[in-house]
């Protein structure tokens, strides 16, 4: 059955508004998911939320998540745009969002034989560039994206909502440098950096599988004690006055020429 919340003062806004603090989140196990084509992503890949809240009107899609929200269980919530906007921290809020379980992110659950390729990240501190490597994992259909070190909360709503969906596609797995390290080495797998330090072209380098593509904090890049632990660094020539690409685009770019390499390898 739907409930009806029309005081701010209510204990389940006010738990659904604490998700955006990463504390909460991990306290909860949960996080928040906002607008319908993200929470429609994660249905199509069948997950349904614990809690679904929105403000009326509703859109044709959005009623009939909420029709199989309810027969999942799901906690259904109906509220006024200005609630909806507490909750979701925005003064402009998208009209539904959700709350769903934090997956684990232990690299033992990982199975490396489940995709070619996978995407390693180092320290990488904006959520909004985390969401987009998420996005293109999911687009050249990478096994998961594998966060080292500290880094930013990829359950975040700013990251959630750069990965327009990916969230719910893509495997993720959390590390130290050393256990990710240990971790891979105990099976195949080649370990692809990306540097300014080499001299070999990311277009003259011959890529295994399962490759494991690791890119390095925005501002600094991969210390030079984790490009020694690599089977192959590359880089992408500058051809401009940048001396660098953002983490997210050198991701995507180094992503899909791989799997090109691949394709024209046969």
């Amino acid at each position: 059955m739907i409930r009806r919340i029309d005081s701010f003062s209510n204990d389940t806004v006010k738990r659904i508004r604490s998700l955006r603090d990463k504390k909460a989140r991990r306290a909860e196990g949960r996080f928040l998911a906002e607008g319908l084509r993200i929470i429609a992503e994660a249905r199509d890949s069948g997950l349904l939320p614990d809690a679904l809240v929105y403000a009326p009107p509703l859109h044709p899609l959005a009623r009939e998540i909420v029709h199989q929200a309810l027969d999942h269980g799901t906690d259904v919530i109906e509220t006024t745009p200005d609630i909806l906007a507490k909750m979701s921290g925005k003064d402009n809020p998208q009209m539904v969002l959700a709350v769903y379980p934090a997956p684990a992110t232990d690299l033992a659950r990982l199975n490396r034989s489940a995709a070619p390729l996978w995407i390693v990240a180092q320290a990488l501190r904006d959520p909004g560039n985390i969401g987009t490597i998420l996005r293109t994992g999911d687009a050249v259909a990478a096994g998961g994206l594998i966060l080292i070190d500290d880094h930013a909360d990829p359950f975040s709503v700013e990251a959630v909502r750069a990965s327009m969906g990916a969230i719910f596609t893509q495997t993720i797995a959390t590390a130290r440098w050393d256990e990710f390290v240990a971790w891979l080495r105990a099976g195949p797998g080649q370990l692809v950096g990306t540097s300014l330090r080499t001299d070999t072209d990311y277009l003259d380098a011959t890529y295994d599988q399962p490759c494991f593509l690791l890119v390095g904090n925005e501002s600094q890049g991969l210390p030079p004690e984790y490009e020694a632990e690599c089977d192959l660094t590359v880089k992408m020539p500058m051809l401009g006055r940048a001396d660098s690409l953002n983490a997210a685009a050198a991701t995507a770019v180094m992503a899909f020429h791989i799997r090109a390499a691949w394709r024209h390898r046969g």
